[in-house]
């Protein structure tokens, strides 16, 4: 059977954890991500979000579901009491404001995100300070790939 012509391509990635540190894209000190999915249609991306430092990482909330998957390590919020350890899973319903939390005993926490819309980073009083949506991660990785010689184009196997 012939797939119809506009269906999306797939995407295959054997090993989400890739051997080419190039790939992660540095977002601040000791934090990075690794695009899985880029959606420009739909307006989501997948992650995983890679963090080597203990502390506060992000105030931020998001107009739209996200859903989580510790790979490794563990984190939680401070407005929860509960603890996203390796191998948990996490909704996070939309318009709850949050703030992500690394204990000082993981020296690495990975986590796949699938994010729809955007996250909106607020500062203690909820007021706007940044915000990322797939647009954004897009020109983060298109940047990060042309300087680490990866090539710009190298971002197009995610973006669908």
């Amino acid at each position: 059977m012939t797939p119809p012509l506009e269906m999306a391509k797939d995407i295959v990635i054997p090993s989400i954890i890739p051997e080419d540190e190039r790939v992660w894209v540095p977002q601040a000190e000791n934090v990075w991500f690794r695009p899985l999915c880029l959606s420009t249609r739909q307006g989501y991306w997948v992650n995983l979000l890679r963090v080597r430092k203990s502390g506060i990482l992000s105030r931020h909330r998001h107009p739209a579901p996200v859903h989580g998957y510790v790979v490794e390590g563990k984190w939680h919020y401070l407005e929860h009491d509960w603890v996203a350890t390796q191998g948990s899973y996490v909704f996070e319903p939309p318009g709850e404001t949050h703030t992500l939390v690394v204990p000082a005993d993981v020296p690495q926490m990975i986590t796949l995100f699938h994010i729809t819309g955007a996250m909106i980073y607020v500062d203690a009083e909820g007021k706007v300070t940044a915000y990322e949506d797939v647009f954004t991660k897009i020109e983060m990785c298109r940047k990060h790939y042309i300087a680490c010689g990866l090539g710009e184009d190298y971002i197009q196997q995610f973006i669908r």
